[in-house]
């Protein structure tokens, strides 16, 4: 095999085995031998991108919806997610990085939206059932029982 040919399949990717089409096209190269012009080589390059994962949150939104939707922030990054996911769909990678980012911004606030009110109702509750236990009481002392 000429130098020429071996030139040709270094793009293929180490270890993995070469295909039937590989195979071929290097016999064939091989019986044919060199190319005949004096033309320089040129080569082409193609870029194929891997396809990026974009995270469209849909999980953590449908959490937030079921349980932590204060203020419907929950459902809008519910909605959200499901425009992000397709925008995915389409192949739309910067629409899609877009609504999942907008989805993000809205969990992140409706989680902590939802955590500071819950915890503060069960603070206002605990509180409540205190000054009432504590209100029974004085009103059992002061009546004498009844």
């Amino acid at each position: 095999m000429s130098h020429n040919s071996q030139h040709f399949f270094l793009g293929a990717p180490h270890g993995v085995p070469p295909t039937y089409e590989m195979l071929k096209e290097e016999h064939e190269v091989a019986v044919l031998g060199a190319p005949q012009s004096s033309a320089p080589v040129t080569t082409t390059v193609i870029n194929i991108r891997s396809e990026t994962a974009v995270p469209d949150h849909i999980v953590w939104s449908l959490f937030n919806t079921i349980f932590m939707n204060w203020c419907c922030l929950g459902f809008v990054a519910f909605a959200y997610s499901v425009k992000s996911r397709d925008r995915k769909m389409v192949g739309d990678m910067t629409g899609a990085q877009t609504y999942a980012s907008t989805a993000k911004c809205l969990n992140i606030w409706a989680l902590v939206l939802g955590l500071l009110l819950t915890i503060t109702f069960i603070i206002v509750l605990a509180t409540g059932s205190l000054m009432i236990s504590q209100t029974i009481s004085e009103m059992i002392k002061y009546h004498g029982g009844y």
